[in-house]
């Protein structure tokens, strides 16, 4: 039996101006429909750092609307609010980011993250309170179960990190005729290497500007090439593969000039997938992309069915995500964790508690 001791919690917000703020908040109580969460472990995305943590600029879908930070938590259920049908105390979850209305065209679809309700529709550390704290209120509809096999740590990156790649390369297929580019291997980067190395593909050539994580997807055996970023990538990229570039590019890094060479990298009849936010990209229709007949699709996110699709096959494959974190963090040090990540220096970063931390 599970259950919550305490009346209080600590909880994370960001103000903006690249700090943390730490708080002393009431554990609050599961409504109908909801569950209470002890949170295990809470990883920090890329997106928080880009719309959040330096400054609140992201607006609509990505407005921060000053609520408890966090969208990539998982935990164990300890309390269970009336209603609910599937879910029961110590079950083991996952968090999906995006609380959507359940009833329109998308989120009938699982793709609670293309929710059309302005009303409804609230995202985990946005729009509502998120897992940087030490418990945390979800939606049932919201969770994912989380295998013994898989550790809270694995678990946090399933809906966001893992999960985002997962879907992209769902829609661009990949297998082991193929030769993948993956532009920007941050955490998201290193998680489309991983997944493409376990769905067979054939070679895989990462790029990015920071040596550290060149270093991190070498020694993680994730990539079979690695290049730092200059203006020959698309020279040594077709220098890799007989000349003819690859049959599939990822493109993570939301830069204007990796995106590019992801496009120009791929081989005729190729397929490019945008899965960084933000940025721009300029490239030249006919030459890049009409005469070679290539496709160019973006992916966002992904849905529940496919998260709890992509948990089985992390347990089929033995493939841990939380092999990318390289930072844990307890969550009174916050402020240096999401320090950390902001610098780009580092895989995957986690606060974490209990025997997430322990692994530290």
């Amino acid at each position: 039996m599970v259950s919550v001791n305490q009346q209080s919690m600590r909880a994370a917000f960001l103000p903006g101006n690249d700090k943390v703020d730490l708080r002393t908040l009431s554990v609050p109580r599961p409504a109908h429909g909801e569950v209470l969460i002890r949170v295990k472990a809470s990883t920090i995305c890329g997106s928080d750092i880009r719309c959040i943590y330096h400054e609140h600029l992201g607006k609509g879908p990505e407005g921060y609307q000053g609520v408890i930070a966090g969208h990539e938590p998982s935990g164990q259920i300890v309390e269970v609010g009336p209603g609910c049908r599937r879910f029961s105390e110590g079950d083991r979850v996952v968090v999906y980011h995006i609380s959507g209305c359940g009833v329109c065209n998308d989120c009938r679809r699982g793709y609670m993250i293309s929710c059309t309700s302005e009303k409804y529709r609230r995202a985990y550390g946005w729009q509502r309170d998120g897992g940087m704290a030490d418990y945390m209120i979800a939606e049932e509809k919201d969770l994912i179960a989380l295998p013994d096999e898989l550790s809270f740590a694995d678990g946090a990156q399933v809906a966001c990190g893992f999960g985002t790649v997962y879907e992209a390369i769902e829609k661009i297929g990949v297998n082991g005729n193929h030769s993948v580019l993956i532009t920007g291997l941050g955490p998201v980067g290193l998680a489309a290497a991983a997944l493409c190395r376990r769905t067979g593909a054939q070679t895989i050539i990462g790029i990015d500007v920071v040596v550290e994580r060149l270093r991190l997807a070498e020694s993680l055996k994730l990539c079979d090439f690695v290049l730092k970023a200059d203006s020959n990538n698309v020279t040594q990229v077709r220098d890799l593969t007989r000349g003819l570039g690859v049959e599939r590019a990822i493109d993570c890094s939301a830069n204007s000039g990796a995106r590019a060479i992801a496009i120009r990298a791929t081989r005729k009849w190729g397929k490019i997938v945008f899965v960084g936010e933000g940025g721009t990209v300029e490239f030249n229709p006919s030459p890049d992309i009409i005469h070679d007949q290539k496709t160019i699709c973006g992916s966002w996110v992904t849905s529940t069915w496919l998260m709890e699709d992509l948990v089985e096959r992390l347990v089929r494959w033995n493939l841990h995500p939380a092999e990318i974190i390289t930072h844990r963090f307890a969550l009174e040090d916050a402020a240096e964790a999401y320090a950390l990540m902001a610098s780009g220096k580092c895989g995957k970063v986690a606060v974490c508690s209990d025997e997430e931390l322990a692994l530290k």
